[in-house]
């Protein structure tokens, strides 16, 4: 029996913390669940009588970009000082980043809970243990962060030979050989064709806008939520807007126009989109159409 599992700890709650990152983890990787719920096992071997499992989070990133209820559940469970011992089968599991990571140490050490991972049991409360946890804490973000930058140059890569695939503009599908090719349907053509010439001689969008609603000259649309349907409705500015600032249109694949920011609202980080990045920081590749 490890000395740091005392009597008093063991009349305590044991939390069996259960994380996976993703939905298509939680569905495929199996065995890490059977890993993580088997816990309860080792901790009811270990003495502990009490023992709960928080799997709030099973599909659910711990990069802190993301809200996790199960942590939350875990932070305020060991707040209480009835919890003796929390398990997790990786530091990974029970964070990310270092922000909740620390916090939820600090925690552990101030109520006298320790953390039992299968490499042992760690009393933040201890100078050695805690500098232990630290590091496991700082691999794990590191780790993290490794993973995404491999991910994104591998996305910059693919998409710097003009195969990165993406929902393409109404008129552009991709073949079966992974190539962007103009819309077979006729109609669709002619119709993209036809705002372009019509901006030709008209020279504004407003007048192409008019033009268009005025004849009752329907442009083909993607339905939102269903795929590849397309439907064919009487244009508003922006349909018209963005079909002549799109790129594609000149025979430019264009990557990386735009980026997500991170911002912090009532203390919790939200994700937004769309904010145009500097040009030469794009990824434009010509295209054959």
């Amino acid at each position: 029996m490890n000395s740091k599992l005392t009597a008093e700890r063991l009349c305590r709650q044991a939390i069996v913390y259960v994380r996976q990152s993703s939905p298509g983890q939680v569905l495929h990787n199996l065995e890490s669940q059977r890993r993580q719920y088997g816990l309860v096992d080792h901790a009811r071997e270990l003495g502990f009588v009490q023992v709960s499992v928080i799997d709030d989070d099973l599909g659910r990133s711990g990069s802190g970009l993301m809200d996790r209820p199960g942590f939350q559940k875990l932070v305020a469970a060991v707040c209480t000082g009835e919890v003796g011992a929390i398990f997790c089968i990786e530091a990974s599991r029970l964070a990310r980043n270092g922000r909740d990571w620390h916090h939820l140490i600090e925690l552990c050490g101030m109520t006298g809970a320790v953390v039992i991972d299968p490499d042992g049991v760690y009393d933040p409360s201890f100078i050695n243990d805690r500098l232990l946890l630290g590091l496991k804490g700082t691999m794990s973000e590191f780790e993290l962060n490794l993973l995404r930058q491999r991910s994104l140059e591998a996305i910059r890569q693919k998409a710097g030979r003009g195969e990165l695939k993406f929902h393409l503009p109404i008129g552009f599908v991709w073949s079966e050989n992974g190539k962007v090719e103009m819309d077979p349907d006729h109609r669709i053509q002619q119709a993209i064709h036809l705002v372009f010439s019509k901006m030709t001689e008209l020279g504004s969008i407003r007048q192409v806008l008019l033009w268009f609603r005025r004849e009752k000259v329907f442009l083909p649309a993607k339905a939102e939520g269903s795929g590849h349907q397309v439907i064919w409705k009487l244009p508003v500015y922006n349909t018209i807007y963005h079909m002549l600032q799109n790129a594609m249109y000149a025979g430019a694949y264009v990557f990386g126009k735009t980026e997500s920011r991170t911002k912090i609202v009532d203390g919790r980080m939200r994700k937004s989109i769309g904010h145009h990045k500097p040009q030469d920081s794009w990824t434009v590749t010509t295209v054959r159409l």
